[in-house]
């Protein structure tokens, strides 16, 4: 935990997050408790991003016992997502306080589904598919790392490929 600021609040010791500097006051302004704002930006959120799952698993369905391929994509393609709007967030889009809660919390933390992943292992476990519930663990966590790293890696190379100077290919005569 930072250092306490000799004038510090009681909010000093509420806070969780290391990343805070309460002695920044835009940043001691930010982690005043009771943010219904930042609340209504998750929910609606996650209610965006929830029925955007929900849509998809209903438009393509896994019958019992199969590979649950649909989750995977759909976490897949999650963080992927939330591995590109970090760098994005940070570096490129406007710093509103709200983004991050609405699009990262909210948007994709209700699109992508681990609690369908444990359910989805738990059933194929429980319909004697214990190998396939195995590669899906595997594979779900193998490629939703991957898909962080990659979203992260091919953010922070577009932005940097467009901030560097272009060369002329000519060469002074």
């Amino acid at each position: 935990m930072p250092e306490r600021p000799e004038h510090h609040s009681t909010e000093f010791d509420l806070v969780v997050d290391l990343d805070v500097d309460l002695t920044d006051p835009i940043q001691a302004q930010d982690a005043r408790p009771y943010r219904w704002d930042v609340l209504l930006a998750v929910a609606v959120g996650g209610v965006i991003g929830a029925e955007a799952r929900y849509g998809l698993g209903r438009a393509l369905p896994t019958a019992a016992g199969d590979f649950p391929w649909i989750t995977l994509l759909i976490n897949v393609a999650g963080c992927l997502l939330i591995g590109m709007l970090m760098v994005l967030a940070l570096d490129v889009l406007p710093t509103h306080r709200l983004l991050r809660p609405f699009l990262g919390t909210g948007v994709l933390g209700g699109f992508t589904t681990f609690s369908t992943f444990e359910v989805d292992v738990v059933r194929l476990v429980d319909d004697h598919h214990a190998v396939t519930a195995m590669l899906y663990v595997v594979a779900s966590l193998t490629a939703c790392l991957l898909a962080v790293w990659v979203g992260v890696t091919a953010a922070a190379a577009v932005l940097t490929a467009e901030t560097e100077p272009e060369h002329d290919a000519e060469v002074p005569a």
